[in-house]
C-alpha cells in the first residue's frame, strides 16, 4: 500500500523515519537481533544506502588532479568528514542536524536532515598523500592530485662480443 494514498508526502515520511530510527545493532530488517543475519539487510545498511543516494556529487578529472564537488549548504567544517579507507576509497560523510527550538513549530520540513555519505574508489594514479578539502559557500571541493606519469623505460643495450 502506498503512503501517498493517505496524503503522506515524502518530507513527512522522512521525518517519521528519522524519529523511528533505531540505533545501530539493535534490530535488523526483521526486527529481532537473532534473525537479523538470516532475514536480510539491516536498518544500518538501508540508512547508509539512503544517505549515499541522497548525496549528489560531481567528479571532474583535471590535467593534474581529480576534483569531487558536493553541495553542503548550512554545514560547518565540524559536520563534514573526509577520509580515505582501504587505501583507495575516498569517503565524504557527515550529518545535518535539525535546529531544535521550544518556541518554534515546523509547519513544513523539506530540507533533508540526518546522515549523508558518498564513497569513491580512487584510480591507481591518485596521490594519497596530496588530498585537500575546502568548503566555501556551502560547496565542498575535495582535490586529489595525480601522481606524475612513470618515465618510459629506456631499452637496455647489450654489447655483442665477437668470438
Amino acid at each position: 500500500m502506498d503512503a501517498r494514498m493517505f496524503g503522506l508526502e515524502a518530507p513527512l515520511m522522512a521525518a517519521l523515519q528519522h524519529l523511528l530510527d533505531i540505533p545501530d545493532g539493535e534490530a535488523g530488517a526483521g526486527g529481532d537481533k537473532a534473525g537479523a543475519a538470516a532475514s536480510g539487510p539491516t536498518r544500518t545498511y538501508f540508512r547508509d544506502a539512503r544517505a549515499m543516494a541522497a548525496t549528489p556529487a560531481d567528479v571532474k578529472e583535471l590535467p593534474g588532479a581529480y576534483s569531487f564537488v558536493v553541495d553542503m549548504p548550512g554545514l560547518g567544517t565540524g559536520d563534514i568528514k573526509v577520509q580515505v579507507e582501504d587505501e583507495r576509497v575516498l569517503v565524504i560523510s557527515g550529518e545535518r542536524r535539525r535546529e531544535e527550538r521550544e518556541d518554534a513549530k515546523y509547519l513544513r520540513m523539506e530540507r533533508r536532515m540526518g546522515k549523508f555519505m558518498r564513497k569513491f574508489v580512487l584510480p591507481d594514479n591518485a596521490d594519497m598523500d596530496k588530498i585537500s578539502a575546502v568548503c566555501k559557500d556551502g560547496v565542498l571541493t575535495v582535490n586529489v592530485e595525480k601522481l606524475p606519469p612513470p618515465e618510459p623505460k629506456k631499452p637496455k643495450t647489450i654489447e655483442v662480443k665477437v668470438a
